[in-house]
């Protein structure tokens, strides 16, 4: 009899159990992690200790992610208010970068608004393509020279499209040295915060 047939007994056979409980008390497993033989209570025993103890580790991950995006949340929040000081657009354009490297630790970023700065035509249309933030592990076309003598040193780049309704007026470009700082597959839901701020601090100065 195969090993599948004998469970499959014992599944449609609950009452095999009850029949022969003095069995059960003589079965002997070896312990999961080497060693002597146990009964089969003890190996129960050992297995949900082991889940309750994933089951932890899954608490904990589960915290921590929470006060994670709590703290995400208020750096947010910092960066908003800190952007309706500036009083005109020459202000605001040097305050972004310096709110995002001392609230966000992003050690660079460079703010381009097409009527100020139009920018190339790859650039344009990647800009225009893109809905949401998108993170990328090389730059986007001629965007590596915004950075300057930095350009060399970057490894990660989150890109935002700064909105005006349906029309991209500009791009904000996060860079790091760390390659994991961002990446294609994180989530951008803070990220489009950031980008939303941007934009809604900086629709006064735009020509419409």
């Amino acid at each position: 009899m195969r090993a599948e047939e004998v469970a499959q007994y014992l599944q449609s056979n609950p009452q095999f159990f009850e029949e022969h409980v003095e069995m059960l008390a003589q079965i002997s497993l070896p312990h999961p992690h080497g060693g002597r033989t146990i009964s089969l209570s003890e190996r129960q025993l050992l297995a949900l200790r082991d889940k309750n103890k994933e089951l932890e580790k899954r608490l904990r991950e589960l915290v921590a992610f929470a006060q994670d995006n709590d703290a995400l949340q208020y750096k947010v929040h910092e960066f908003v208010v800190a952007l309706f000081a500036a009083r005109d657009l020459d202000t605001l354009r040097e305050m972004i970068p310096h709110l995002l490297r001392d609230i966000f630790a992003i050690p660079h970023a460079a703010l381009r608004l097409w009527q100020l700065s139009p920018p190339s035509a790859e650039v344009l249309a990647f800009a225009d393509a893109q809905p949401q933030p998108v993170c990328l592990h090389h730059a986007a076309h001629d965007t590596a020279a915004w950075f300057g003598e930095h350009a060399g040193l970057l490894h990660s780049y989150a890109y935002l499209p700064i909105h005006a309704g349906s029309e991209t007026v500009g791009l904000l470009v996060l860079a790091s040295e760390d390659k994991q700082r961002f990446y294609p597959d994180m989530g951008t839901v803070f990220l489009q915060r950031i980008a939303e701020a941007v934009a809604s601090a900086l629709h006064p100065y735009l020509d419409h």
